[in-house]
């Protein structure tokens, strides 16, 4: 389940967002057809963009990339409740869901519990460095990829970006407790770092537990 909002195409380091979480939902499909799995893909923004049916094997899992590659989406926002509300309509066997976003949606409480209820649902967090450090750069005038707003800071100025990340950490501390009380697994991952490290470590620790 993959955000493909525009707040994906953000990114600092030598990728997008949005291609990290592309690459690591590939290596994920083709994991899952190792094992004799079966892999779906729903592609959202503050919409359902696209949806594929879980099946096995390799041109199926082609497919799905593919889709992921070259899915122009309509919508810009980012609606994570409807995405996870559609995914309990449509997947009525038990099923591991990774839900790959950076989280920038407005509240989905509700369907984050239905949907861990009901599956287990494994939490991808898309970050990038950035986004919590502003740089020194002077007026640097700031444009939100979503709703188009745009704002001017100065951001030569100490405080305001000392503000400016406190609030950014903030916010990813109460994300991280929404998923510690659920007790749903995060990966978090960024895209000025490898996630290849990460992701073995995160994968090794969820087979110790089963």
């Amino acid at each position: 389940c993959v955000d493909v909002s525009s707040s994906g195409l953000f990114g600092s380091f030598n990728q997008r967002k949005m291609d990290l979480a592309i690459e690591v939902c590939a290596v994920m499909a083709f994991s899952a057809i190792q094992n004799g799995d079966k892999v779906g893909l729903i592609l959202f923004t503050d919409r359902i963009e696209k949806v594929i049916m879980p099946k096995k094997g390799r041109t199926h899992v082609l497919r799905l990339i593919r889709e992921l590659l070259t899915t122009e989406p309509e919508g810009t926002g980012t609606d994570i409740g409807q995405a996870l509300a559609y995914a309990n309509r449509i997947l009525h066997r038990r099923s591991i869901l990774f839900l790959a976003t950076d989280h920038q949606s407005g509240d989905y409480d509700r369907p984050l519990k239905m949907t861990n209820r009901k599956h287990d649902l494994v939490n991808i967090f898309i970050q990038d460095h950035l986004e919590s450090n502003l740089p020194d750069l002077g007026l640097l005038r700031l444009k939100d990829a979503e709703s188009g707003e745009s704002m001017l800071l100065d951001t030569s100025n100490k405080k305001l970006r000392a503000a400016f990340k406190e609030r950014v950490e903030e916010r990813r501390a109460l994300l991280r407790d929404k998923f510690k009380r659920n007790r749903i697994d995060t990966l978090n991952l960024n895209t000025n770092e490898s996630y290849v490290e990460p992701l073995s470590n995160f994968l090794k620790r969820r087979i110790s537990r089963y």
